[in-house]
């Protein structure tokens, strides 16, 4: 299983950017989905979580600024980033918690490669 993350880039603080990522292989079924960011030196956190029935959740710190969305048919997770703000400058990992084909069901959690996200004031 593969997640493919792209999207990032530099912006200035009041604008928007919208991350993708996109996972494929022997895929059965993927339960929840998120956005986690991480600077050099700092534990990653959880941005946003969507379930498979669409159910959300965010860190107080992007509340009513960043909607996290997703395509089940197409086991693809957008993080649309709106008012961004310099303290919004990270690498944004994200994550599927994959059941894969020809194995236990049990989820297993697959990560994407980061994007940087840079937010300049």
């Amino acid at each position: 299983v593969q997640l493919q993350a792209s999207g990032g880039g530099l912006v200035q603080a009041g604008e928007s950017l919208r991350l993708s990522c996109a996972a494929s292989g022997r895929i059965f079924k993927i339960n929840a989905m998120g956005w986690y960011r991480q600077v050099p030196g700092k534990q990653r956190e959880n941005v946003a979580t969507i379930t498979n029935g669409g159910i959300t959740n965010y860190a107080d710190s992007v509340k009513g600024r960043f909607i996290i969305s997703r395509d089940n048919a197409k086991n693809t997770v957008w993080l649309q980033m709106n008012s961004l703000k310099p303290e919004d400058t990270s690498i944004y990992f994200c994550n599927a918690q994959v059941i894969v084909f020809g194995g236990s069901n049990r989820e297993n959690p697959f990560w994407g490669q980061g994007t940087q996200v840079t937010v300049s004031s």
